[in-house]
């Protein structure tokens, strides 16, 4: 699969409780005037939260243009002035204070004097240098994602004009290398969540570029696995999966996990970020798939943006939802309790809900 993939504070949000008071108090006969009410509610309720949310993509596309534009690339060496960031991306003077400017005031360059300098969060994460290089995810939401949700409101009205599966291959290998990126985090808690060392062999469904799978075998180093994935991805996993040091471990098998047989033989059977692509009943028709592909007690694990009941937990699960409408025809969010109907219904046996890293988290079940 492709697409494995904003956060918004919550405080930004308006007051529910507040309004419903205001809207009981504007219904009693005892209440001021609707003149003294208005200017009492201009004083405790402003529009400030729904400018700030607005506004939300002007900040978005600043941090997409400095990080193409290689402005936290040139600061991993050293401090500079707006001059020296001129010389050393090309900009004019102009579009590089602008620029840079702008990343000050989100708090991803400090600017001490004239003297701009890469933020701790920018380079660890966006110079080039650190434990985790985002640009790649950067890049998949400015160039792929960003414009798609331009169409949010049709996509949701009459469906996406375009699957993420139809993107040609250029453009998947920049989804592919985003997707690994923002989800780096979650794939290396993994083998810290699950204890493999009781299993021998690893299905990875729908495994994307086989990072997962990578980040597995190098903490257990008695482990195999196979990346099960499309023809385009599966080109990209095996270039990645060639470039680590556990290649000898690793191997892909192109298939389609939602038409034909899986490959059996697997004590330990992985969905990353699979689930969130699909309607529940293509779910329902995926899991019962998996399941007659493995023996009774092998493990089911499926990492996503798993929700609380509402769909609004966390936050961040809430609003990914959005991304996965305007890239899939039925993709959405789900609860963990839907999932475990969904285990039930398909032979498996709902085991525990863990969390991975931000708002990843883990179900595990097992094949009963």
């Amino acid at each position: 699969m492709v697409l494995r993939r904003l956060s918004v504070a919550s405080s930004a949000m308006p007051d529910s409780n507040s309004n419903d008071e205001m809207t009981k108090g504007a219904l009693m006969p005892t209440q001021p005037s609707t003149r003294e009410a208005i200017d009492t509610q201009s004083t405790s309720v402003t529009p400030e939260p729904i400018m700030r949310l607005a506004s939300g993509f002007m900040a978005a596309k600043h941090l997409f243009a400095a990080s193409e534009l290689g402005l936290f690339e040139v600061l991993a060496d050293s401090p500079t002035t707006v001059d020296g960031l001129a010389a050393r991306t090309g900009l004019t003077r102009r579009a590089a204070r602008i620029s840079a400017d702008a990343m000050v005031a989100l708090g991803l360059l400090d600017r001490t004097g004239d003297t701009y300098r890469n933020s701790d969060t920018a380079a660890a994460f966006l110079s080039g240098r650190g434990p985790v290089d985002l640009r790649p995810f950067l890049k998949f939401w400015d160039k792929i994602s960003y414009p798609s949700w331009s169409e949010l409101s049709t996509a949701l009205a009459k469906g996406p004009s375009t699957e993420i599966f139809e993107l040609d291959d250029q453009l998947q290998e920049v989804a592919s290398a985003g997707i690994e990126a923002i989800l780096a985090g979650p794939a290396a808690a993994l083998p810290k969540t699950f204890d493999f060392s009781g299993q021998r062999r690893l299905l990875d469904v729908g495994g994307g570029t086989g990072s997962w799978s990578i980040a597995v075998a190098q903490a257990f180093p008695h482990l195999q696995a196979t990346v099960f994935e499309l023809p385009t991805t599966a080109d990209i996993a095996r270039k990645r999966i060639a470039a680590s040091d556990v290649a000898s471990r690793l191997n892909v098998v192109v298939g389609d996990a939602m038409n034909g047989t899986l490959p059996s033989g697997y004590d330990v059977l992985l969905l990353a970020n699979v689930i969130h692509y699909w309607s529940p009943d293509e779910n329902r028709a995926l899991l019962q798939r998996v399941r007659q592909a493995t023996d009774k007690g092998a493990s089911l694990l499926l990492a996503d943006f798993w929700t609380d009941p509402t769909h609004t937990k966390p936050v961040q699960a809430a609003l990914m939802a959005g991304e996965f409408a305007v890239h899939l025809r039925n993709g959405d969010v789900y609860s963990v309790e839907e999932l475990s109907g969904w285990l039930d219904d398909t032979g498996w046996r709902f085991i525990r809900h863990t969390p991975l890293a931000g708002p990843q988290s883990l179900v595990v079940a097992e094949a009963a």
